[in-house]
């Protein structure tokens, strides 16, 4: 290809003013934008000034700081705000209150869960003659009438880990008349049979996830119900603070509590036919079962007895003190 040189004349205007002109028609717009802005604000009014002390939110959100250490800094900042405000109102108010004296206003009830709860039209009275009915042909009857005695079997999933194996023994040392078996790859379709055979009143299995117990069914034998909890937050006993002896072979005495509605009046009833109907009141041991925000939680612990001592007593002599 051959290239031909054109001579540019001096008179032709070169093509240098378009940037200039896109640049000052930026300019305009920004100006404009700018003067709607103020016209906006005029129209608004002026904006109220907040009182000093009050803990103003920033302009911008924590989730748009990049850096992790500063985005930490900056919430740790507001939470300290935050606290100190409260601190200073909880002052306000007791100072207005110790001012005021019996003036004062009452105190405000917090919002908990508890006092929140609407009731549940499914609540029973134990006196009723329909639930007095179901409990005479349910089946834990047998048990309630002393026709049975209560025996557990407690089992596993297959190949249970350690924290799930001293959770089945301290088990089978809190519920009398109980056995431990360990699962090594063998169905339920086939413990059930022999179970009913030995006369096992309840089977008893304990899943596992991740080496901690998550899972509890408990089916009574031999025809139902069962059931299925979900474990959380369980604590062995060499966990605990402050324990006493280890639980003897006395039989516990079993406390219900809130187990008001129709459910939970027939698994509190599932509760209390694990344990036998004689409590032997000479070993102390109590087995809690307590109903709350849909949660049942466990205890078994010891009581003692504390004798008062009354510091008005008479003094007692002896004969050769009062001569």
């Amino acid at each position: 290809m051959d290239f031909v040189e054109v001579p540019v004349s001096e008179d032709v205007p070169v093509s240098e003013d378009v940037p200039a002109k896109k640049s000052k028609v930026k300019k305009e717009k920004k100006k404009k934008l700018k003067r709607e802005i103020k016209e906006e604000k005029e129209e608004q009014g002026p904006e109220p000034e907040q009182p000093s002390g009050t803990l103003l939110p920033p302009s911008y959100s924590l989730s748009e700081i990049k850096n992790k250490q500063r985005r930490h800094l900056m919430f740790m900042k507001l939470k300290q705000e935050k606290r100190k405000l409260k601190l200073d109102l909880r002052k306000k108010r007791r100072k207005e209150r110790e001012a005021l004296g019996d003036k004062a206003p009452p105190k405000e009830v917090p919002k908990t869960i508890e006092n929140q709860r609407v009731y549940d039209e499914t609540t029973v009275d134990p006196e009723d003659e329909e639930v007095a009915y179901d409990e005479g042909t349910d089946e834990f009857s047998a048990y309630f009438n002393k026709l049975t005695n209560p025996k557990v079997l407690i089992t596993t999933s297959d190949r249970p880990r350690g924290r799930t194996v001293r959770f089945c023994e301290q088990l089978a040392s809190v519920v009398p008349n109980a056995h431990v078996y360990y699962r090594r790859g063998l169905a339920l379709k086939r413990i059930i049979p022999q179970c009913v055979s030995r006369d096992f009143t309840y089977l008893m299995v304990i899943n596992e996830d991740r080496k901690v117990p998550n899972g509890m069914v408990l089916c009574h034998l031999p025809d139902g119900p069962t059931a299925h909890f979900k474990v959380s937050s369980v604590r062995l006993r060499k966990e605990m603070k402050r324990r006493g002896k280890e639980p003897t072979e006395h039989h516990p005495e079993v406390i219900l509590n809130n187990f008001t509605t129709r459910l939970g009046h027939s698994i509190g009833r599932m509760f209390a036919a694990l344990f036998p109907q004689d409590p032997q009141f000479t070993g102390r041991q109590a087995a809690t079962f307590h109903n709350q925000r849909d949660f049942i939680f466990f205890r078994f612990h010891r009581y003692a007895h504390f004798l008062g001592i009354c510091t008005n007593q008479p003094k007692h002599y002896n004969q050769k003190q009062l001569e």
